[in-house]
């Protein structure tokens, strides 16, 4: 099936409702009409097979015939943690990290970043993974939070077994990472990189130092080579 007819609903049910920009998509872009099949997707990591049996003014009933877990998800929980960018490039980083099968995406502030977040950007990135989810045929959603502190952001991954903070002061990797297995969170900064005193909480914090190579990385390259780099390790893009 066309990853285009796949729909992230909130909530699904026997009959589920397609509405707002799912239905726009659906009967503007794809064409859909009374028979059609469809996948639907929660976010739970189950997809729902579904017909289009109605549609109306603003809305495509779907009835849901067969459920079944899906297997593009991540088997090994990864964690993006990047400091909030300029323009646009936070939500390319979000979507090529969902891509990626990133478990969560977490952005911050610290003492260099020059962009500010909202709520209504914050929101605009749930959407964005949302939407990435949707077209990489992934059945869950990353994630999407955001901390106005680099130790708030931290202190957020306490849980994951290894933890990486890539920084220009790292003169070598102080982690293997050919012999990274389980959990992983990677702290990426932003376009103003990080001050010395934030790479040493960090250390302090059970985070390893590692660098991504001689030459110097956009902020958002960096973010995104590193999240592919890990997730092949850990045997997720093989």
């Amino acid at each position: 099936m066309s990853t285009t007819r796949r729909f992230y609903v909130e909530h699904i049910s026997r009959e589920t409702e397609l509405t707002g920009d799912a239905y726009t998509h659906a009967r503007s872009v794809l064409r859909l009409k009374e028979g059609d099949e469809v996948v639907l997707f929660d976010g739970s990591g189950r997809e729902y097979t579904a017909i289009v049996n109605r549609v109306s003014k603003g809305s495509l009933l779907c009835g849901v015939l067969s459920e079944r877990a899906c297997d593009k998800d991540s088997r090994v929980p990864l964690c993006l943690c990047v400091g909030a960018l300029k323009g646009d490039k936070t939500e390319l980083v979000v979507q090529k990290a969902t891509e990626l099968g990133a478990a969560e995406v977490i952005v911050f502030s610290s003492r260099f970043c020059a962009a500010y977040m909202n709520e209504k950007k914050l929101e605009r990135l749930r959407r964005v993974a949302r939407e990435a989810a949707q077209q990489c045929r992934r059945a869950t959603v990353p994630a999407v939070r955001y901390f106005d502190s680099l130790p708030a952001a931290l202190e957020a991954c306490a849980d994951y077994k290894n933890k990486l903070f890539a920084c220009e002061f790292a003169e070598r990797s102080e982690a293997d990472l050919r012999a990274l297995s389980g959990s992983c969170a990677l702290v990426v900064g932003s376009e103003g990189g990080f001050a010395e005193e934030e790479f040493a909480a960090a250390r302090a914090a059970g985070f390893a130092g590692v660098t991504l190579g001689r030459r110097i990385l956009r902020a958002e390259t960096a973010a995104i080579a590193f999240t592919a780099v890990v997730a092949y390790l850990l045997g997720e893009l093989g």
